[in-house]
């Protein structure tokens, strides 16, 4: 459908790229089989050649995912792209991802190279990943600093040697999200046979801006975003999961939407938390523990006589059970007997009152004022409770 957008999840191997969150295994199978019941198109299981124990990850995910494909990843040279291959031999539906840099600064100081000998050898890395599997996905890697000509160039040629996936990375995080929205369009109007391969994002968050840069290269025919739960990945991360799919189900005019289970994301992130020892901040977008909790009074009595005035997700929607009223010095009135009424105390007007001006005490003395100081403080005005 052209306006499914695929969930690419490289939680597995992007994201397991942070200092000390390596996974074993059995971790990842764990992680592998709650992303396959999320709802992604796609897992990247892992990088095989880089380790046995990678390698081992990736045959035995092959094994057990029943919906997604599942994706391994290469350099391009053709020992990284056997053992890809060996790693998938197991898998319903097995993707090799190889590549290559394609900027200036990569192709002159991280190859040593120039840029016909790198057209070279992405042909004939997609063209040998090809031998093995009919799903063959490329990355530019750098494709945000490259020359667009250039990149449009390198496109065409993996195109014509059988890719059926281009993967277009931000990889330093370095693109205006309008910088990169107009490079996937200049990729569509000048590359022959794009409108045969699907056409996918990978950004990274190193300026904050790797939602908004997918979400820009959606809107210009990208229909393949490549994310983490939990945006975690190496240096500032990856793009968030919980974010694109989020947003494109808020903004339904735009036409797009994903297979992702929503109701699923809160418990998905805090699986991955725990497995990964990561935890996750409090503000984080979707599933930070702040992101449906309400403190100041304004935005508490708002939320109360009408979610929709402060929330514009609904909490069951992404597998919060409800918004949070949190009682601080700066709740007012109304958040107070809310609470009280959830405590089974419902409260007059003077009682409101009475109580009201106990618990500014309390407040004041505390960053939060919770149920267990409800007894004591309805006790010390004198109002009886069951």
């Amino acid at each position: 459908m052209k306006n499914q957008v695929k969930i690419f999840d490289t939680t597995l191997r992007d994201g397991e790229q942070v200092p000390g969150c390596k996974l074993d295994t059995k971790s990842k199978l764990i992680l592998a089989e709650k992303i396959d019941h999320l709802g992604a198109d796609i897992i990247e299981a892992g990088f095989p050649i880089s380790s046995p124990g990678d390698f081992k990850s990736v045959v035995e995910i092959s094994k057990i995912i029943k919906n997604a494909s599942v994706c391994a990843l290469s350099r391009a040279n053709e020992k990284d792209i056997d053992v890809a291959a060996e790693s998938l031999k197991n898998a319903k539906k097995p993707r090799i991802h190889t590549g290559i840099g394609t900027s200036e600064i990569h192709i002159k100081h991280k190859f040593n190279s120039n840029k016909d000998s790198i057209v070279e050898l992405a042909k004939k890395s997609v063209a040998h990943a090809k031998k093995y599997v009919d799903d063959v996905e490329f990355y530019a890697e750098d494709a945000g600093r490259t020359d667009n000509e250039f990149l449009a160039k390198v496109c065409e040629e993996v195109i014509k040697s059988g890719a059926t996936v281009l993967n277009i990375p931000d990889t330093t995080g370095y693109c205006l999200p309008n910088e990169y929205g107009d490079k996937i369009k200049f990729l569509i109007d000048n590359v022959n046979g794009i409108d045969k391969v699907t056409i996918s994002c990978h950004c990274h968050n190193d300026l904050g801006l790797a939602t908004a840069n997918s979400i820009y290269g959606v809107l210009n025919g990208a229909r393949q975003i490549e994310c983490t739960i939990n945006g975690i990945g190496e240096r500032a991360g990856n793009t968030s999961l919980e974010e694109v799919v989020m947003i494109l189900r808020q903004h339904s005019n735009l036409g797009l939407d994903t297979n992702i289970n929503s109701k699923l994301l809160n418990e998905t992130s805090l699986k991955v938390s725990e497995l990964m020892g990561m935890p996750v901040q409090p503000n984080k977008a979707i599933v930070g523990s702040n992101a449906f909790a309400h403190s100041s009074g304004i935005h508490q009595d708002g939320v109360i006589k009408k979610r929709e005035t402060y929330e514009i997700i609904n909490p069951l929607d992404v597998g919060v059970d409800k918004s949070s009223i949190i009682l601080t010095a700066r709740s007012g009135r109304a958040a107070l007997a809310f609470r009280m009424k959830e405590f089974g105390v419902n409260l007059s007007k003077k009682q409101l009152d009475d109580v009201y001006s106990e618990f500014l005490i309390v407040a004041d003395k505390k960053k939060e004022v919770t149920e267990s100081d409800f007894p004591l403080m309805l006790k010390n005005k004198k109002i009886k409770y069951d």
